[in-house]
């Protein structure tokens, strides 16, 4: 096998109640996964999505009601299947934009801690449309030269896929391939880690592709209005634009990328104002005493100063005592008659 692994790599698919990240739910789950020794260890499960199946999607997985009213909830079955590829990197068909983040989104309604940091993620699709542009199933004919038995059954079309990433880097293990900026390599290798460069051009932040890396490293929004814009430039100048997408029906995992984002951003902020502060601090002069003693509230600028200033009680002015006279006199003998 020319596929060298470092760890295992776990192929996997879904089978769910719709295609809204956010809002539906797995019914099913296939996992293969390939260890460097060439061992496979293979995990399907049924599980109830605690909602109804629409009808059109058990036409197309042929999944009902019936078949899963007794089988266990996500929350039950989690942490079972995050141990199981708890030491791998994940591989599947279309599974950047689709499988990784709806499984990722179960995950954290769940509350099970699963982490996608320090992994490499295959999309076989992405390698697929980039070198051939075509379907699973048209994918597995021209490069297995058989057809899917039992399509759309989770397990069959995740054999399906592994079996076609072992037929492409067996196909292009030479075949050059040239980028939008003309740009040229030998991308389909039986590396992962190169697999993983090569199937994630579009560099997403959150696999939703809400956001996305530029050339630089510097998340960019996807969508809306602010495409293509920074999203801490965004922040800036809109800072409210957090709380309309943290409120918003966007997945999980994408409002988790944006509040680490958020987070950094924040702290720039305050780091930024602690340094201000000595600099604003500094700017005053400091080598005369009047910089250096503080100024009084009210500053007098007679040649003498106010008792009040002196915190001196104001002593009223004395006048010269004025004559007795006849009114006088009888003022006084009103406060005085007797009753």
């Amino acid at each position: 096998m020319k596929l060298q692994l470092k760890r295992p790599l776990a192929f996997f698919d879904l089978e769910t109640t719709g295609t809204n990240i956010g809002a539906d739910r797995i019914v099913e789950i296939s996992v293969i996964k390939l260890n460097p020794d060439g061992s496979e260890e293979v995990l399907t499960l049924r599980v109830h999505p605690g909602i109804p199946i629409p009808l059109e999607s058990s036409l197309v997985h042929g999944i009902y009601d019936e078949h899963i009213k007794d089988e266990k909830q996500f929350h039950e079955l989690g942490q079972q299947i995050a141990d199981f590829i708890h030491d791998s990197d994940l591989a599947g068909y279309n599974s950047n934009k689709f499988d990784i983040p709806m499984l990722m989104e179960e995950f954290l309604r769940a509350g099970i801690s699963f982490d996608l940091d320090n992994r490499h993620f295959v999309d076989v699709q992405n390698i697929f449309h980039q070198m051939e542009q075509r379907t699973l199933k048209a994918a597995y004919q021209f490069y297995c030269d058989r057809s899917i038995v039992n399509a759309h059954s989770a397990e069959a079309d995740t054999r399906a896929t592994m079996e076609v990433l072992l037929a492409q880097i067996e196909r292009y293990e030479n075949q050059e391939w040239e980028d939008k900026k003309g740009n040229k390599s030998t991308p389909v290798v039986g590396d992962v880690e190169a697999l993983h460069k090569f199937t994630n051009l579009s560099r997403p932040v959150d696999f939703a592709g809400r956001m996305v890396y530029n050339e630089q490293g510097e998340e960019l929004i996807n969508f809306g209005k602010h495409k293509g814009k920074r999203v801490e430039d965004v922040l800036n100048v809109e800072p409210s634009y957090y709380s309309w997408m943290m409120q918003g029906d966007f997945p999980l995992y994408t409002k988790r990328k944006l509040e680490e984002i958020y987070k950094r951003w924040n702290a720039k902020k305050v780091a930024e104002r602690q340094q201000a502060k000595p600099a604003q601090q500094a700017a005053a002069p400091a080598n005369t005493p009047a910089a250096q003693a503080p100024k009084p509230a009210f500053q007098n600028n007679s040649p003498k100063s106010s008792p009040q200033l002196n915190n001196q009680p104001l002593k009223k002015k004395e006048e010269p005592a004025k004559p007795v006279d006849e009114d006088m006199l009888a003022q006084l003998a009103m406060k005085f008659k007797k009753g």
